[in-house]
């Protein structure tokens, strides 16, 4: 299929299998803002559930200390709860 043929959530997802992005990443790559990137994301991941791959998420973590335990892994958190430290890297999602 040509690649002005297919949609912009599927240009995601043949990305998504190449290399780990993060939401930000994605929205900058295909032009588009982070919440829409999340949302085709989200959709992505239901997508995958009848097929044999899977949306893998590595967790946002804290570049202070390294905590990595947040309770949602698909959004950024503002600050981490051990240290309080507000750098905290994106979520970054891959299909494998």
């Amino acid at each position: 299929m040509r690649e002005a043929s297919r949609t912009t959530r599927q240009r995601i997802a043949d990305q998504l299998r190449d290399d780990a992005l993060a939401a930000g990443a994605i929205a900058r790559e295909f032009e588009i803002q982070t919440s829409d990137a999340l949302d085709h994301v989200e959709h992505i991941a239901y997508s995958l559930d009848s097929t044999d791959e899977q949306l893998l998420v590595a967790p946002p973590t804290c570049e202070r200390c390294g905590f990595d335990d947040f309770d949602d892994l698909v959004n950024r958190p503002s600050r981490c709860p051990e240290c309080k430290s507000e750098t905290i890297t994106e979520p970054a999602y891959r299909i494998d």
